[in-house]
């Protein structure tokens, strides 16, 4: 362990502290190689896999998009289970607890669920309300819906039954209750799988009248057959329109303070139902469930074991025995004395719903193991690590079949499967399950910088930011570029709010798109995100500890030590009397010797991106005080401004790709990587260095590696 620590600090060039004396970069290379083969020799002779966790509970994101499999219907997960707490920086990391109120969760969410897909006809009316965030600027056009409307709202939503909805929609409101921006008349248009259900006009009251049934009548029934459909929402432009862009500089128009909106805006949506409901219809999710209809009483339980065999079989992830069928169809005889042949098919899934096969991912040692060996897992359990490693959700019927057959681990079989689910739009969970999580973009949503400094904020930014990474991620996943792309890359993808922020003319609509700069733009990789920028600041003013601290921690690899208890804060030029430079207010922090040891790492880091402001930004100035963007890594390796830190860290590329390996393997173990995974990251990384750092060789060194493909008996 003391060896592996010591490997990874030559390999970062961290040890000797910078400042004392220190070997040339070939003796630095000789040492590491000579010290990283002793290491791996050692580890080969003991293997060493790691240990994941016996049961690992499907957290919330698995959950969801095993019910979508499963199932085929989309489920709000928010609203029927709690959040998940990180470990390791991944929220799948030691989930294992199932308390009492948690399984009356996931009891009641079995019972919604099931409801839902099978589409129970006696179902009494409901309602559910989708909310706009209250600073979302609603004065332009936005993706999905029509070209000549701007604001609104798009809608996925699942009808359960064929019948009438009412949908109700409500406008924005300040906090006196006046409809905001309604000066004149304008039109809202309702509209159901991009056709439109009604146009409503809505109109000021009269003089001296209050807001109060202003929107009251928008709101429509409308027939609807079962199934997922797209309620949308969006105002008309008016003739008279200016583009607010063109009228003026950019204002975020939701604050009734500095800046009220100049035009209504849409505040919800809610649909009501079902009404006189005429039967369950033809959904997806009654697809997937009712494989085989009854035509006589007689052949109902051998309909019903045929659909449970089927559901359980995706649901435990393994093949079914008659053991397993017994208890949801204890549940479908019970309920069948007492309602329909269908009914009892959704009392006999929400028991296959709460299922511990269903919750949890069991790995479970073979008999007869001495405590502490190495050994292979199953070919089911591999499937079900790599479908959750690169779906975030339950392995296919295809994955399945090869494990039952026993092939998966043959390495061409399973290098066939990896690049097929690769290329599956599943996939996708790798950038809104893993980019997400590694590079902090789910700290947007909690993102507020303050308004009185940075106006032009809204959640249309908010939105822009945390789209632009994602494709960008996406791009280099889907293209198989190289990883280094990740810090290199002289493109990206904005549309015209973010185009707008960033100073990029001649970008024009909500579509995003990708635009290429020449050597010396200011934009590109993500070191040059807003989204980036924006959560690693405070509301008010950059942070260079935060900054350093991130890229440290996600891609030099090297975190810094949690900061001391009782460490005084920062003090701020209010009340200081003259204007001081952030680089000198942090000297005067890191004087506190408490505090030093750990800021002279981070510091320095952060320092190299002041040129962007809280938002991301490009400044040469703050506070009148001209930029000093000068930094060094904790090598001593100085540099200034982005672009000499993004070339000092790709100068050694091996340590971003073993810091971006581990963050991999962590999530795809579902545990932290500890001293005995080294060796496997070292082999992974000096293979893809031979294939050009591309993105599909970290999955296919992961996915092929020991720590993923055995396991350390207990």
């Amino acid at each position: 362990q003391d060896w592996e620590k010591v490997a990874r600090k030559l390999q970062t060039r961290s040890m000797p502290p910078a400042g004392l004396p220190r070997p040339d970069e070939r003796t630095y290379s000789s040492l590491l190689a000579t010290l990283e083969s002793s290491l791996d020799k050692a580890a080969a002779a003991n293997v060493n896999p790691g240990r994941t966790d016996t049961f690992r509970r499907l957290n919330r994101t698995e959950y969801r998009n095993a019910i979508r499999d499963l199932l085929g219907i989309e489920v709000d997960v928010t609203s029927l289970l709690p959040a998940d707490e990180s470990s390791h920086g991944f929220d799948n990391v030691t989930v294992g607890d199932l308390s009492p109120t948690l399984l009356e969760r996931y009891l009641s969410a079995a019972r919604k669920i099931s409801r839902l897909a099978v589409g129970s006809p006696g179902r009494s009316p409901g309602g559910d309300t989708v909310t706009l965030p209250p600073d979302l600027t609603q004065e332009e056009h936005f993706e999905d819906l029509p070209l000549g409307t701007r604001g609104g709202m798009v809608v996925r939503y699942n009808f359960p039954l064929d019948a009438g909805y009412e949908i109700q929609i409500r406008l924005a409101r300040d906090r006196n209750e006046h409809v905001e921006g309604l000066r004149e008349p304008h039109e809202v248009e309702l509209m159901l799988d991009g056709d439109r259900v009604k146009l409503f006009r809505v109109s000021p009251p009269p003089a001296g009248k209050d807001h109060s049934q202003v929107d009251k009548d928008l709101s429509v029934r409308v027939p609807v057959k079962a199934g997922p459909h797209v309620v949308a929402v969006a105002f008309p432009k008016m003739d008279s329109m200016l583009l607010e862009t063109e009228r003026q500089p950019w204002h975020a128009h939701f604050n009734m303070d500095r800046h009220p909106r100049i035009r209504p805006a849409l505040y919800s949506i809610s649909v009501n139902g079902p009404y006189e409901a005429s039967g369950p219809g033809t959904t997806p999710s009654r697809q997937k469930i009712f494989v085989c209809q009854p035509r006589r009483q007689g052949e109902e339980e051998a309909c019903a074991k045929r659909i449970f065999s089927g559901l359980t079989r995706l649901a435990y992830r393994r093949p079914v025995s008659d053991a397993d069928l017994q208890a949801p169809l204890k549940f479908f005889r019970e309920a069948r004395k007492e309602g329909g042949f269908e009914s009892a098919v959704e009392m006999g899934l929400s028991v296959v719903l709460v299922s511990p096969e269903f919750l949890f991912r069991v790995e479970q040692d073979p008999a007869g193991l001495k405590p502490g060996s190495a050994y292979a897992v199953s070919d089911l359990e591999l499937a079900s690590r790599l479908s959750f490693f690169l779906w975030s959700s339950i392995p296919d019927d295809e994955l399945l079949d090869v494990a039952v057959k026993g092939k998966l681990k043959t390495p061409a079989v399973l290098d066939q499967q990896v690049r097929r689910m690769l290329a599956d739009s599943r996939s996708r969970a790798l950038v809104s399950n893993f980019a997400e999580q590694w590079l902090y973009l789910r700290n947007l949503a909690s993102a507020t910088p303050d308004m009185r400094l940075f106006p032009d904020f809204d959640d249309n930014l908010r939105q822009a930011f945390r789209r632009e990474t994602e494709l960008f991620f996406e791009s280099i996943l889907r293209e198989d570029r190289s990883v280094l792309e990740l810090l290199t890359a002289n493109y990206t993808f904005v549309n015209e709010r973010l185009a707008k922020h960033y100073g990029i003319p001649n970008v024009y609509g909500s579509r995003f798109r990708r635009i290429d700069f020449g050597p010396d733009s200011v934009r590109g990789g993500l070191l040059r995100h807003g989204s980036i920028l924006t959560v690693t600041s405070y509301a008010t003013r950059t942070s260079p500890v935060i900054r350093g601290k991130w890229v440290l921690d996600n891609i030099l690899g090297v975190p810094p030590p949690p900061p001391p208890p009782s460490v005084p804060a920062l003090k701020e030029n209010a009340g200081i009397g003259k204007q001081v430079s952030i680089r000198d207010r942090m000297a005067q922090h890191r004087a506190n010797p408490a505090c030093s040891g750990c800021h002279q790492l981070m510091d320095p880091v952060g320092f190299s991106l002041e040129n962007y402001d809280a938002v991301g930004r490009w400044r040469n100035v703050d506070d009148a005080t001209p930029i000093d963007a000068s930094g060094s890594l904790p090598d001593g390796t100085k540099f200034d401004g982005v672009r000499g830190l993004q070339k000092s860290l790709l100068s050694r590329p091996e340590a971003f790709a073993t810091t971006l390996t581990g963050k991999l393997l962590t999530y795809a173990l579902g545990r932290g990587v500890e001293h005995y995974d080294s060796p496997a990251i070292r082999r992974i990384v000096r293979d893809s260095q031979t294939k050009d750092f591309r993105f599909s060789s970290f999955i296919t060194g992961i996915v092929s590696s020991t720590p993923f493909q055995m396991r350390r008996s207990q």
